[in-house]
């Protein structure tokens, strides 16, 4: 965290300001950097090394053998943290001399930096998923968090977040509200429409409705967990759960749990909409994705077989 201004202050405003500087970054980002600068440190202490400031050479050696076992995005992340901490004391961060950069891009190059990333579930996958799912009241809040996750394109945090008072119930389907997101940390807010399904099975809207109407929900966080007893707890469902969701309902269909993730449900909107066709545009109002390059990812993995240049060659 900075280092606040020298400025006449009740000791209130100070905390308000620090509350403020803490805010600045994402939770889990900060939760991230606390873990990552606990290991950097607990590394420099059993190697009799010092940590805050940091030497280059400590940097360098500790990255090298991290790179053995780590991915690249992990090493990345690390280098961040650990710049981050010396900004906050007032240092200068070991991170930015040239041996570390020239490291890092070696690493990069050594290693390569395409993602393991985990499998999108397709429409195809999803109405497999939401078949196992019982009527019970664990089972139609799962079905809720899997249809609104996927026609949404959320982000599992995103979908958590949502509370009753962000939906609206439209002879159209859904809108939805989404105050504040990884794209939009001011929480300039955005609504994202949500189309009733062609069949009641596969409706978004109606799988909702019906998820309220049992958890007897018309105020607070929309998912909730459930009790071992089958009662609703009234407080938020944890981030992790949506991908504890996703994995155990894929386990169920038949597919590899592990090739699978709360991440699956946007990626699997974004590539199945490029698969039906959908313009850019209209996937980008759907996803909120900024980058077209990101969104790209996903369109090209979605037509690699519809205008597959080895297919026109007879074959």
């Amino acid at each position: 965290m900075p280092d606040l201004p020298t400025l006449p202050a009740t000791l209130d405003t100070m905390e308000q300001a620090k509350d403020y500087l803490r805010q600045s970054k994402a939770a889990n980002t900060r939760r991230a950097y606390r873990a990552d600068w606990g290991h950097f440190s607990a590394w420099c202490e059993a190697r009799s090394r010092v940590a805050l400031p940091a030497a280059p050479e400590t940097l360098v050696c500790y990255l090298t053998e991290l790179a053995a076992t780590h991915k690249v995005s992990s090493l990345s992340r690390r280098v961040c943290a650990i710049s981050q901490a010396h900004q906050a004391a007032g240092c200068e961060p070991p991170t930015r001399v040239p041996a570390v950069r020239a490291l890092m891009a070696g690493i990069r190059r050594a290693k390569g930096t395409a993602a393991a990333a985990k499998r999108p579930v397709l429409t195809a996958d999803l109405k497999r998923m939401i078949e196992t799912l019982p009527d019970t009241l664990r089972g139609t809040r799962d079905r809720a968090l899997l249809l609104v996750g996927f026609a949404g394109a959320f982000r599992r945090s995103e979908l958590v977040a949502l509370d009753w008072q962000d939906v609206i119930f439209g002879a159209e389907g859904l809108t939805l509200t989404l105050r504040r997101s990884k794209t939009d940390p001011e929480g300039q807010g955005r609504k994202i429409g949500v189309p009733l399904g062609s069949r009641k099975e596969h409706c978004p809207a109606r799988a909702l409705e019906a998820w309220r109407d049992l958890a007897g929900g018309d105020a607070g966080p929309v998912f909730c967990p459930i009790r071992r007893d089958g009662s609703v707890v009234r407080r938020r469902l944890s981030d992790r759960a949506v991908a504890r969701v996703v994995k155990r309902t894929a386990m169920a269909a038949g597919y590899d749990p592990a090739l699978y993730a709360g991440h699956s449900l946007r990626a699997g909107l974004a590539t199945a909409a490029a698969m039906g066709g959908a313009s850019e545009r209209s996937i980008m109002n759907q996803t909120g994705h900024r980058s077209l390059a990101t969104l790209r990812r996903y369109i090209r993995e979605g037509s690699l077989f519809l205008e597959n240049a080895a297919a026109k060659t007879g074959l």
